[in-house]
């Protein structure tokens, strides 16, 4: 039966590993020194520095990535006791034990609990999720955003490029080429900003191609994962929505 680490004086974790992209995966159980108020990397810590798993038997030290520590950065996603999500702010207080640690597979595992997000990058590239400023720093301050739209514009600012939606959304996977939702999402945010609406229809048209907007099956799974709460469903709605006024637009303008 399952139970929390608080009646226990270790914490037991059984962790997905695979050595290689092309290896097979593999699990392997450690017993780590309960502390109050660990979470999921400070246990990762302590498997790194005494690799020794709960047979007793030496293993190498498990590979993860982490940065910022207080879920800004995105890195540490992974999948913990089946759910995705930021191993910096998993308490251990507050998972059943024992605590399963996977990779997230929508993404390619680069080893153990690392991946690579290129996917999510090129979609991002794909949709031009930023602000074209060269040849614009000289010619002064430019336009305000009004204050009801930048309110909810940095709301999607948040985004911290962490997979977590893409993992969890049923449409991302190696059958499709789905932009996935939080793509989606930058374009409602670069197209709010006065000067990221000079790229707007490109945007437009980036989400209007195979593996665009259509995509998206409506679960709702991304705005229910996202670790920063971006209402991201509202996203895909406005942007179908604009996608569509951009279609008639060009059909009426040929």
């Amino acid at each position: 039966m399952a139970t929390t680490a608080t009646a226990q004086q270790t914490v037991k974790f059984i962790i997905t590993r695979q050595d290689s992209p092309d290896s097979a995966p593999y699990k392997e159980e450690f017993e780590v020194p309960y502390r109050r108020n660990m979470n999921v990397i400070s246990a990762l810590m302590e498997i790194q520095r005494n690799p020794v798993k709960a047979d007793g038997s030496r293993t190498t030290p498990v590979n993860w990535e982490s940065n910022c520590l207080e879920e800004v950065c995105g890195a540490c996603s992974m999948v913990i006791n089946g759910k995705p999500r930021q191993a910096c702010s998993a308490l251990i207080d507050q998972l059943e034990q024992p605590i399963r640690l996977e990779p997230m597979r929508t993404f390619p595992v680069v080893r153990d609990l690392v991946i690579n997000r290129e996917r999510m990058f090129n979609a991002l590239k794909r949709v031009k999720a930023w602000i074209p400023i060269d040849g614009t720093y000289d010619l002064g301050p430019g336009p305000r955003m009004a204050e009801s739209k930048r309110q909810w514009a940095y709301e999607l600012a948040k985004c911290m490029t962490c997979g977590v939606c893409l993992e969890s959304c049923p449409n991302v996977n190696d059958r499709s080429s789905f932009i996935g939702p939080a793509a989606i999402s930058q374009v409602r945010l670069f197209n709010a900003h006065p000067t990221g609406e000079m790229n707007k229809e490109e945007r437009l048209e980036a989400l209007m191609e195979d593996g665009g907007i259509e995509g998206c099956g409506n679960s709702q799974n991304c705005v229910r994962s996202c670790p920063k709460g971006i209402p991201l469903t509202t996203s895909i709605a406005a942007m179908n929505r604009d996608t569509t006024k951009h279609l008639f637009k060009q059909w009426f303008t040929k």
